[in-house]
């Protein structure tokens, strides 16, 4: 039986069901649909973790139409899934997003290309179309090309753009010689189309060293300013953590409890267990608190490269520890 998400109760049997009414509730907005990209707060939602630290979390999907940032802006969640870049690009905008936690301790983002292209290497982009990702998505892909000093205004000497949709379509009819993938989900998704993977070539951004953390979990900076919403956030982090705890230990497990969220039915068996596998190596080494250095990185990384960077200058006050200091010790 599929189960609500949006505006459930976590009652789970628990023998607490009387007293639900006084748990604190928690929406958490992700940044893409149901998916095992998340599956650390589903099994954390599913096998009462999250009740056990006296929370009521609502998750609500994303979608293509869905921007976690202006989700949060409007009063539609207490926290986010979101990328550090289009997190610091959106503070940068005014809006203050913090970091209180980092689960996903690597990138998952890559550009496929097909082989009988001819790119070997990023010296071969100039000239060529390549499909990227937007509403946020973008920026890593656009810090790279600023790096590499390669105009994305096409041109022989630049790359042409192709805004691709959240699909795998212009590498397979050929409209882009390379596309935006994650190492989890729209890579498989070419590969099940009936690409090999040695009619493939593959840029991982992490072995290009322009990684960028993604997959962070946000808050508006006023909020911290509540001891109480702060002790509620850290009871969220250390329930999310167990929760992705379990679900790398358990791949299959938690494959099927995501399954049981998905309302829409496009999810398969067989790609989220794949994908929770892929998942469970970007957040190995990760208790959930921010590395410094891998959010300075980060920052590095989208501030160089050129005349026209992510951002423009180092941010302030977008990571704490507070959260996650009163979460673990």
């Amino acid at each position: 039986m599929k189960k609500t998400v949006l505006g459930s109760v976590a009652v789970l049997g628990l023998g607490f069901a009387p007293a639900a009414w006084a748990l604190d509730d928690v929406t958490l907005q992700l940044k893409w649909v149901t998916q095992a990209q998340f599956a650390g707060y589903y099994v954390a939602l599913e096998n009462g973790f999250f009740e056990e630290e006296g929370l009521n979390v609502t998750i609500r999907p994303g979608g293509p139409d869905i921007a976690p940032p202006q989700v949060i802006a409007g009063g539609g969640a207490d926290v986010i899934v979101e990328w550090m870049p289009a997190a610091l690009a959106a503070r940068e905008s005014g809006l203050s997003l913090v970091n209180i936690a980092q689960p996903f301790k690597r990138s998952g983002m890559m550009l496929t290309c097909l082989a009988e292209s001819g790119v070997t290497g990023p010296e071969d982009f100039p000239g060529r179309t390549l499909g990227v990702w937007f509403f946020g998505n973008e920026y890593p892909f656009l810090s790279w090309m600023s790096t590499l000093g390669i105009p994305t205004e096409g041109g022989s000497d630049g790359v042409e753009v192709l805004r691709q949709g959240f699909n795998v379509d212009p590498l397979l009819q050929r409209q882009a010689d390379c596309i935006s993938t994650m190492t989890y989900n729209e890579y498989w998704q070419v590969i099940d189309a009936g690409i090999s993977e040695d009619e493939l070539v593959t840029f991982k951004y992490e072995d290009q060293g322009v990684a960028t953390l993604e997959d962070g979990l946000w808050v508006l900076e006023d909020r911290l300013e509540d001891p109480d919403f702060v002790d509620k956030m850290a009871r969220f982090v250390r329930a999310a953590m167990r929760g992705w705890e379990w679900a790398a230990e358990n791949v299959e497990e938690a494959a099927m409890i995501v399954l049981e969220y998905d309302d829409t039915g496009a999810q398969t068996e067989e790609h989220q267990i794949r994908m929770m596998g892929e998942v469970a190596l970007l957040i190995e080494g990760s208790d959930g608190t921010l590395a410094i250095e891998d959010a300075e990185r980060t920052v590095a990384t989208l501030l160089g490269g050129g005349s026209d960077p992510v951002i423009t200058a180092a941010p302030e006050g977008a990571w704490t520890s507070v959260v996650t200091d009163a979460a673990f010790n």
